[in-house]
């Protein structure tokens, strides 16, 4: 207990010197909207509570349409105007394009080579330009359009069977794996889940960690003195989940050389694309961008509410319509900028 403590109590005290150091070095330097005053070391974190997104109506209630927030050692500028969003979304939108990268995604330095947390550079406009021209063009949805009936016909047979021989069927668990197999089929070819078995996929449960884990309060992002003790083990988690997928997708690329060297037929899917490009400019796009590219086209294919609503019980019989109370305003939306 009494090392505990004094861990503890040197992170706080070497946290608020650092705080003090950083505003004498800063200050003067930037103007920031206006908004509240920030207590040492928290900032404003405690302004937040409970329902974050109801604290920053009313405080832009106070402090106006755009207003700075300090939580831990990040400074935030909340933009709550339409006419605000208008001007940062679409006439200073490079300025703003810069993306924070938390502590979680620097797992496997998969921010050096994502599209989706790389700066605006020559590297980001070339895979930015690989994924419009290539994997999400009209051209790329024709090309697949014979494995999304086949997939169909393939569920509704299946459904028909149970039918037949009365077998209780898990609709969700059946629409979501041939989804998810529609998904591997348009980037390597293959089926990576059975859709007529209880067994588990694999590629779903290592996309699923990666999101839990990036989607959680890490005080690392806040408080970047904290990022080599990972006290909530959230980097540790991420690097296990994509470890596993990063070598699941590793696997699949040399699977499909070994298959170019032996054969001279070529799939007419996303990773034939991929690796067609890399051979043509090594320098460009390598392995380590095929992964990420990859696993950003999974990502955004992936259906989050299938888990979600899987695991829901039937809700109750709705009463009258009648007594339905009328829905509450929601507030108004906010851009949070980092």
């Amino acid at each position: 207990m009494d090392n505990y403590t004094l861990v503890l109590g040197s992170t706080l005290a070497l946290s608020f010197f650092y705080i003090i150091i950083a505003k004498i070095c800063n200050r003067g330097n930037k103007k920031f909207p206006p908004g509240p005053s920030p207590w040492p070391i928290i900032g404003n974190f405690h302004l937040l509570g409970t329902k974050p997104h109801r604290s920053l109506v009313n405080l832009a209630q106070i402090y106006g349409p755009i207003m700075s927030l300090k939580i831990g050692q990040k400074t935030l500028v909340v933009i709550s105007s339409s006419t605000m969003a208008k001007q940062v979304l679409q006439k200073q939108d490079l300025p703003f394009s810069t993306r924070f990268i938390t502590n979680a995604l620097q797992a496997h330095n998969h921010c050096k080579f994502s599209v989706a947390c790389l700066p605006v550079c020559p590297q980001w406009r070339t895979l930015r330009k690989i994924l419009n021209t290539n994997i999400f063009s009209s051209n790329r949805l024709d090309v697949n359009e014979h494995l999304r009936s086949q997939k169909v016909k393939e569920l509704i047979a299946y459904c028909a069977r149970c039918s037949q021989q009365g077998k209780a069927l898990d609709i969700c668990q059946v629409v979501f794996k041939t989804n998810f197999n529609l998904m591997c089929n348009t980037l390597f070819s293959k089926d990576l889940a059975d859709p007529f078995s209880d067994s588990k996929v694999e590629l779903k449960d290592m996309i699923w960690g990666i999101m839990e884990e990036a989607g959680k309060i890490n005080l690392a992002d806040y408080f970047p003195i904290l990022e080599k003790f990972d006290l909530q083990k959230i980097m540790y988690r991420t690097n296990i989940h994509f470890g596993k997928l990063f070598k699941l997708l590793g696997d699949l690329i040399n699977e499909r050389l070994e298959e170019k060297q032996s054969s001279h037929g070529e799939k007419n899917d996303v990773l034939e694309v991929l690796l067609n490009l890399s051979a043509e400019n090594p320098k460009e796009i390598d392995h380590n961008h095929i992964k990420s590219l990859l696993l950003v086209r999974a990502l955004l294919f992936y259906p989050l509410n299938f888990r979600k609503f899987s695991t829901f019980p039937s809700p109750p019989s709705p009463p009258p319509v009648s007594t339905f109370p009328s829905p509450p305003s929601p507030p108004p939306g906010l851009i949070i900028l980092i």
